[in-house]
C-alpha cells in the first residue's frame, strides 16, 4: 500500500488519539476502547517501520505511540492512587466528619445492652423473648453437656465462614438501609441488636459462664458489633440528610447523604470477611488459651479504635489546621 492510502485510511484513527490527548474526548473514551486504539496504532507503527522507515508518517506514528503509552501508564498510576486515597484519607475523613453519628449510634448500642441486662435481672423469661425458646434450650443442654460454647463448633468452617459474613453484612445492610425511613428506625435496629448481647452476657453471667462467654462471643464479636455500630450511623448519616436538607432540596440532600453512607459501608468490607472468618474458624476453638483469646479481642479492639475513631480525628485536625493556615496566609 501506498504512503498517501495509508495515511487517508487510517488518519481518522490517529486524529482520535489525539484529542484523547489533547483532553477533548479523554472522558468519553473507555479502558477498553483506549487499550483497542493502543493496540491497533502500534500495529499500523509496525506496518509502517516496515515500509516507510526513513518517512514522517512513522516519525509522527512513534511520537503518537509513545505519547499514549504514557497516557496510558499514567492512569492506570492514578488510579491505584485513587484506591490509596479512598482508604488513607477520602474514608477516614467522611468519619472523622461523621463522628456525631458515630457517637450516637455507639450511645445507642451501648443503652441497649445495659436495657438487655436490666431487662433479663428482671424478667426471667425475657432470655427466650428475645433469644427464642429454641435457642435457649439448646445453650442449656450445652451447658449441662459441659461445653456451654458448643453452638459455635458445629457445622464446616468454611461453610460456616461464608454463611456468618453473609449475615453480618445483612444486618449491617439493613441497619443502613432502614436510615430510608429517617434517623428513628435505624435507632430502633441498633436497640434490638444491643438488647439482644445484653441479654445474651446476662444469660451466660446467671449461670456463673460470664468470662467463658465473653473470651469466646468477643473473638469475632468485636468486629462484628463494631460493623453493626458503624453502619447504624451510616443509615442515620442518610435518614437525617432527608429529615434536615439545610440549603439543598430534599432529595439532592438524601442524595448526598446516601452517597456519604455507602462510603462508610464500604469500609466495613474487610471488617465483615476478618470477623466471617474468626467466627467459623477460630471461635470454635474454645480450648485456646486465656492469653490468645485476650490478644484476638484486644487486637480486634485495637484495630477498631484506630482506623475508625483515632486516626480519623487526627487526620480530621491536621486537615483543619491547613485550611486554617491557608485562610491566614
Amino acid at each position: 500500500m501506498r504512503e498517501p492510502a495509508f495515511v487517508s485510511r487510517n488518519k481518522a484513527k490517529w486524529q482520535r488519539f489525539e484529542e484523547m490527548l489533547r483532553g477533548a474526548n479523554r472522558a468519553n473514551a473507555t479502558p477498553d476502547e483506549k487499550a483497542d486504539l493502543f493496540i491497533h496504532l502500534t500495529d499500523d507503527l509496525s506496518y509502517a517501520k516496515t515500509f516507510y522507515p526513513r518517512s514522517k508518517t512513522t516519525q509522527y506514528l512513534n511520537q503518537l505511540t509513545s505519547s499514549i503509552y504514557s497516557l496510558i501508564y499514567k492512569n492506570k498510576q492514578e488510579d491505584r492512587g485513587r484506591i490509596m486515597r479512598f482508604w488513607t484519607q477520602e474514608l477516614p475523613l467522611l468519619y472523622y466528619e461523621q463522628r456525631r453519628y458515630l457517637l450516637y449510634a455507639f450511645l445507642i448500642f451501648v443503652s441497649a445492652v445495659v436495657l438487655g441486662v436490666v431487662s433479663s435481672h428482671y424478667d426471667n423469661n425475657f432470655a427466650r423473648l428475645i433469644l427464642s425458646d429454641g435457642y435457649v434450650n439448646m445453650t442449656l443442654e450445652n451447658i449441662e453437656k459441659g461445653d456451654p460454647m458448643g453452638v459455635y463448633k458445629t457445622g464446616n468452617e468454611w461453610y460456616v465462614s461464608v454463611v456468618i459474613t453473609i449475615h453480618n453484612i445483612r444486618v449491617s445492610f439493613f441497619c443502613f438501609v432502614m436510615g430510608i425511613f429517617f434517623f428513628f428506625f435505624t435507632a430502633f435496629m441498633l436497640l434490638y441488636n444491643g438488647t439482644m448481647v445484653g441479654v445474651f452476657q446476662y444469660f451466660f453471667y446467671q449461670r456463673g459462664l460470664f468470662w467463658t462467654s465473653f473470651l469466646t462471643i468477643w473473638i469475632h464479636g468485636t468486629l462484628e458489633i463494631s460493623a453493626i455500630i458503624i453502619a447504624g450511623a451510616a443509615g442515620m448519616v442518610m435518614g437525617n440528610s432527608a429529615l434536615f436538607p439545610q440549603t439543598y432540596s430534599r432529595i439532592d440532600s438524601f442524595i448526598r447523604g446516601a452517597k456519604k453512607g455507602v462510603k462508610m459501608l464500604l469500609g466495613l468490607v474487610p471488617v465483615f470477611i476478618v470477623a466471617g472468618f474468626l467466627e467459623g474458624y477460630v471461635t470454635r476453638h474454645t480450648e485456646m488459651p486465656t492469653w490468645l483469646k485476650i490478644a484476638i479481642i484486644g487486637g480486634s479492639a485495637c484495630v477498631v479504635l484506630f482506623y475508625f475513631v483515632l486516626y480519623p480525628f487526627a487526620l480530621g485536625r491536621q486537615e483543619a489546621q491547613k485550611t486554617v493556615g491557608q485562610q491566614s496566609v
